[in-house]
């Protein structure tokens, strides 16, 4: 039994919430039918959809059982000859769905937001106590 190939250009194209692909180590997932069921909410999975999450799966420390339950959804390999396709692609009616937005970790704002509170919960009530 062979197994069927993708490209990294041809996971990007299943990239909306009634069709969205995903790659985690290197294996090419169909998680249309878990979008609805995913703990996380489905704006996580459309935003990491299309692409190769491997990185954000493996930040997130999902549970042995969440790996187990990708098998469910695999579909194939990524194709070892191709590249990663860079920024958003389009999806066959030429509308781009994933987010377009910068990604980022949001301890950048949360942690110098809890500096700068912390700094005025002591400047304001523990020091005039």
């Amino acid at each position: 039994m062979s197994v069927q190939l993708f490209t990294y250009e041809e996971v990007s194209t299943h990239n909306t919430r009634d069709d969205l692909y995903m790659i985690i180590n290197n294996k090419v997932y169909d998680i249309t039918k878990f979008v609805e069921e995913h703990p996380g909410g489905e704006e996580v999975l459309v935003d990491e959809g299309a692409k190769d999450a491997t990185a954000s799966f493996n930040d997130i420390g999902h549970s042995p059982e969440a790996s187990e339950m990708l098998e469910k959804y695999y579909i194939g390999d990524v194709d070892p000859s191709s590249a990663p396709v860079k920024g958003g692609a389009s999806n066959s009616n030429g509308e781009k769905s994933v987010s377009a937005s910068p990604q980022g970790n949001p301890l950048r704002i949360i942690i110098p937001l809890s500096i700068i509170l912390g700094y005025l919960y002591f400047r304001f009530f523990v020091k005039s106590a």
